[in-house]
């Protein structure tokens, strides 16, 4: 097998985000994990042997969810949220079937959706961002493994947290917080 380290690669990835929040700031506000999905391509960029440039885009699905109790009933609310994310990785590649990927990463926040379970039934809210303010465009950090088996097999392993919080000037009725996520996804790299 050769050494693929200073080959131009383009690729293709999908897979699975574990998502969470944090930082809510003193809201009262409590989170649990959600999985999500996400699908994406990336553009592996020699600029040495062992150091590259890989820009990637992604659909991902983040968000979290939570579990109380409502003038004594149980409800369960979910937050499902869409981003469009642009990780700007710098590649370490230590041998020839191992990269360490870590750098910031624009997200963009397309929609998202809100569902109530109560014992009563099931409450599904989708957010257009028209009467509130929540911010869009968020900054964040993105570090990680990309790992080939053979010249075209990729499992990758990514850990994110954004930088900025989701509440634009603060008069959002949405409780303040940061995404966090683990990610695992498989691909083809060509």
């Amino acid at each position: 097998m050769g050494d693929f380290r200073e080959n131009l690669r383009f690729g293709v990835k999908t897979g699975f985000n574990v998502s969470n929040v944090w930082d809510a700031k003193g809201d009262e506000f409590v989170a649990d994990p959600k999985a999500g999905f996400v699908l994406g391509a990336f553009l592996a960029i020699p600029i040495s042997k062992f150091l590259g440039f890989q820009p990637e885009i992604q659909f991902s699905q983040k968000g979290f969810t939570a579990k109380g109790k409502f003038l004594g009933s149980e409800y369960r609310f979910t937050r499902t949220s869409n981003h469009i994310d642009v990780p700007l990785l710098l590649q370490l590649k230590p041998s020839n079937n191992i990269s360490i990927v870590a750098g910031p990463q624009y997200s963009f926040l397309s929609s998202y959706t809100d569902t109530y379970k109560t014992d009563f039934g099931t409450i599904e809210d989708k957010k257009k961002f028209e009467n509130d303010n929540i911010r869009k465009n968020l900054l964040g950090v993105v570090a990680g493994v990309d790992v080939y088996f053979g010249r075209y097999i990729l499992v990758s392993g990514r850990a994110s947290w954004d930088l900025i919080n989701n509440r634009g000037d603060g008069s959002s009725n949405t409780p303040q917080y940061k995404n966090q996520l683990l990610q695992l996804t498989v691909g083809i790299g060509f």
